[in-house]
């Protein structure tokens, strides 16, 4: 369909949800690998083995993309609490193409060099014939991370219910109004005491208060 101008453009996706949808899809960045930031996994397995956080806490990764930190995370609560364990994982992303590519799990090998060789041998599947050149996260893995369309602009209305959120590397793109209307968001999900990951490079000092830094990118609400 041609459009005069960005005038046009603009209207029909104000008149048209699916148009809306796929601006957005093609406008969000999606940069992402297994276990990026490792430092904040080595924090959540400290949080862990040092019994702060409970076998049956509940991980939000809440800009997920196609779905690599998600699966890090699950990845580490099975090797940590074993698959029959009462955690869960939340994730998220506005971007409904990537999370497609997500809920089906399929990566490249070339993806995989990051992910520590005991858990690719034992949670991994290396395609073979057609999907020679790619592995897939095993199902019963998958089936422990729910991945669901949000925007991080909106409020959830569901209770406090996630011990650690994980939203890195995604602040960086909004102003400081929007940032702190995304934490105060986020906050709210998070369990007395819970944790938010954000990016190294991203700081949230003097945005909210009742909240202490512990780690770079690491705060706890108090």
């Amino acid at each position: 369909m041609q459009l005069a101008s960005y005038d046009e453009y603009f209207q029909r996706i104000l008149q048209n949800s699916a148009e809306a949808q796929t601006a957005v899809n093609l406008l969000t960045t999606n940069e992402t690998y297994f276990f990026r930031e490792e430092a904040h996994f080595a924090l959540l397995e400290e949080l862990i083995t040092s019994k702060v956080l409970p076998a049956s806490l509940v991980v939000w990764s809440a800009a997920c993309a196609s779905g690599e930190e998600p699966y890090s995370i699950a990845l580490l609560l099975a090797s940590l609490l074993g698959s029959d364990a009462g955690w869960k994982v939340d994730a998220s992303d506005v971007n409904t193409d990537v999370l497609d590519l997500a809920r089906q799990g399929i990566y490249p090998l070339s993806r995989a060099a990051r992910i520590p060789a005991p858990l690719l041998k034992r949670y991994c599947l290396k395609g073979i014939g057609k999907d020679d050149g790619y592995f897939r996260i095993e199902a019963q893995l998958r089936q422990r991370v729910n991945f669901f369309y949000w925007n991080l602009l909106q409020a959830r209305e569901s209770k406090a219910a996630y011990d650690v959120i994980y939203l890195r590397n995604v602040l960086i793109y909004f102003d400081d109004k929007a940032k702190v209307k995304v934490i105060n968001h986020l906050r709210r999900q998070l369990k007395p005491g819970g944790f938010l990951m954000v990016g190294h490079a991203e700081s949230l000092q003097g945005r909210v208060a009742g909240m202490e830094a512990l780690r770079p990118g690491c705060y706890r609400f108090i």
